[in-house]
């Protein structure tokens, strides 16, 4: 190869490889590292896509319930099978309707195109069923928000995601028998 040649490749084949970790190390930084759930930032970019394309989008906060005493009761690593299991099955809820998100400790988020195409009570179940571990059962519960994006003055993230908060909140006071929604 000639030398000149080489010269002025060089530069451009270095910016190409910082360029691809820079991008790796970007979405990584989207992702939480334990359950493979966006992290706030890349949920709520895809969230707020949805939004604008889909007015039968809902956003849903998701709450584990006595997630501190599973942690206390049965170790860490009990409380992080947990959650990583509770991504899973919000990400199979989900399907090709939404994406989820993890916010941080056990709460998680959820944006879906259509809530009618999608089966709450399905959700509410599959939060609710055990998570067997270690031979043993291990309790899980959630309490669950819904905001339907049509409900509100202007369809926005932040007051979808405070409206869904507040009905969360709401199910908690009912004893967490399931989904509550805005309004």
């Amino acid at each position: 190869m000639d030398l000149q040649l080489a010269a002025s490749v060089a530069p451009l084949l270095g910016w190409a490889v910082h360029g691809g970790i820079l991008a790796r190390r970007l979405a990584s930084a989207r992702r939480d590292p334990l359950t493979g759930l966006y992290t706030r930032a890349g949920w709520t970019a895809r969230a707020e896509h949805l939004i604008r394309r889909h007015s039968r989008a809902a956003v849903l906060l998701v709450d584990l319930d006595h997630f501190k005493t599973l942690n206390d009761i049965h170790g860490h690593a009990a409380g992080d099978a947990a959650l990583a299991e509770t991504a899973h099955r919000l990400r199979v809820w989900c399907g090709r309707n939404g994406t989820a998100g993890r916010l941080g400790g056990d709460e998680f988020v959820v944006v879906v195109r259509d809530l009618a195409a999608a089966d709450l009570d399905a959700l509410t179940a599959a939060l609710h069923r055990p998570l067997p571990r270690d031979g043993a059962s291990l309790p899980l519960a959630a309490s669950v928000g819904v905001c339907r994006i049509a409900e509100l003055p202007v369809p926005s993230l932040p007051d979808a995601l405070a409206a869904a908060d507040a009905a969360m909140y709401a199910s908690k006071g009912r004893g967490r028998r399931g989904p509550r929604t805005s309004r």
